[in-house]
């Protein structure tokens, strides 16, 4: 894994490129709040479909780089990096949202 251990590690290193950002969270959740910019959206309940490489569904997005799972608050994203790790996946949860925000990390809305 890219050694992110912080949310400004991996704001720098999506800045560069380094990393794939995933949101866990509900739709609901991202449209209430936004985003961090540049991640993929994939609810943990349909992540067993779209993060197994062998799946029909599975989502090329995830493939190439370490991953860096947040959702609201950790906990979904502590679950969702074991499940990618099961599937073989680089992947670290770096917290909640609003730690990333906090933190200065950039942000978009949905249109």
């Amino acid at each position: 894994m890219t050694a992110i251990t912080s949310i400004p590690e991996a704001i720098a290193a999506a800045a560069e490129g380094r990393i794939t950002l995933l949101d866990v969270r509900e739709s609901g959740e991202i449209a209430a709040s936004g985003t961090a910019r540049g991640a993929v959206h994939i609810p943990l309940g349909l992540l067993p479909l779209k993060a197994d490489p062998k799946a029909p569904d599975y989502d090329r997005r995830l493939a190439g780089k370490p991953i860096a799972v947040f959702c609201a608050a950790g906990a979904r994203a502590g679950r969702a990096v074991s499940l990618l790790r099961q599937f073989g996946h680089e992947a670290v949860n770096i917290g909640g949202f609003g730690d990333w925000c906090g933190c200065g990390g950039p942000v978009q809305r949905q249109a």
